[in-house]
């Protein structure tokens, strides 16, 4: 079979049969079609005289002239998805990227707000004197004492907060339950809160709400964000997200256990906290390039 009916048969399942959408389907042909012109460029048009060594010469041409890892990846995954698809309607046999390996991607260090900039969160003025001020304050206060994901958040129900053992309940990933500490300070504001809100809603189980009244959605959460944070924070990322970094990269830059950081964020392993750990190294780095006397000198 042609090179080029193989890519075309491949285009009519995933646009028609699939239907997924436009710009899938136009990224997985465009770097099929990209793989066909080098293919072509090196006098090799039929499926059967393709081998590994092509698909890691191309791959290595994308990567000498200096495109992303994650871009390379992309590209041959598109490959690795045509392919599986032609060996499973007895199209093509040769299960070719067994021997192609993808490029590493460098693990990117989580973004973070520093300490100066989550002390803001606490600061007078901030927020309007009204119930939706009093609101947004809590959501972010919450997220940043807490650590909890957005969609934590925002399926917290007024009963998943004990004020007498001081805790929240939160229904994380896999529908697995954690309790979280909290301070008094902050179960004062949601005491408060939840005054106010009674005076000021009608009745609902749910701790946040939206201006429409019923749950507040994981959109409204990152518009609430990035309404403060834009001007609070000067971070590469403003997102609720980044609360749940500086939850964990403060906790540990201050000697936190890190079992127990793991723990209180809800991940499953311990490899996944001990990114923070990296983060904390960079920080002090940086800290100390910028204020120790002998790291201005370097």
């Amino acid at each position: 079979m042609k090179i080029d009916e193989a890519i075309s048969r491949f285009h009519d399942y995933i646009a028609t049969e699939r239907r997924m959408a436009a710009g899938t389907v136009e990224n997985y042909i465009g770097d099929l079609r990209d793989l066909e012109t080098y293919l072509h460029s090196i006098d090799i048009d039929d499926m059967e005289e393709l081998s590994a060594r092509e698909l890691r010469e191309w791959q290595m041409g994308h990567m000498e002239r200096g495109e992303a890892a994650g871009t390379v990846k992309r590209r041959l995954s598109s490959v690795s998805s045509w392919l599986r698809y032609l060996r499973r309607h007895g199209l093509y046999d040769v299960d070719l990227m067994a021997k192609v390996s993808a490029p590493k991607q460098p693990k990117r260090l989580p973004v973070f707000y520093k300490e100066s900039e989550t002390e803001h969160l606490y600061d007078e003025g901030i927020f309007a004197d009204d119930f939706w001020g009093r609101r947004d304050a809590l959501i972010l206060r919450m997220l940043y004492e807490t650590g909890m994901r957005r969609s934590e958040l925002t399926g917290l129900r007024e009963s998943s907060v004990d004020m007498a053992s001081l805790t929240i309940k939160v229904l994380g990933k896999r529908n697995k339950e954690r309790l979280i500490p909290i301070e008094n300070e902050l179960a004062h504001n949601i005491s408060d809160y939840l005054a106010l809100k009674h005076q000021t809603l009608e009745p609902t189980e749910w701790l946040f709400t939206g201006k429409r009244g019923g749950q507040l959605n994981p959109n409204q959460v990152y518009q609430i964000v990035h309404k403060y944070m834009t001007t609070l924070s000067n971070a590469d990322r403003i997102s609720p997200h980044v609360f749940r970094h500086s939850f964990a990269t403060h906790i540990l830059s201050e000697g936190g256990n890190i079992q127990a950081i793991k723990e209180l964020l809800g991940h499953e392993s311990l490899s996944t906290t001990e990114i923070y750990t990296h983060v904390t190294r960079e920080h002090l780095k940086d800290v100390y390039k910028h204020a120790h006397p002998r790291g201005r000198k370097k």
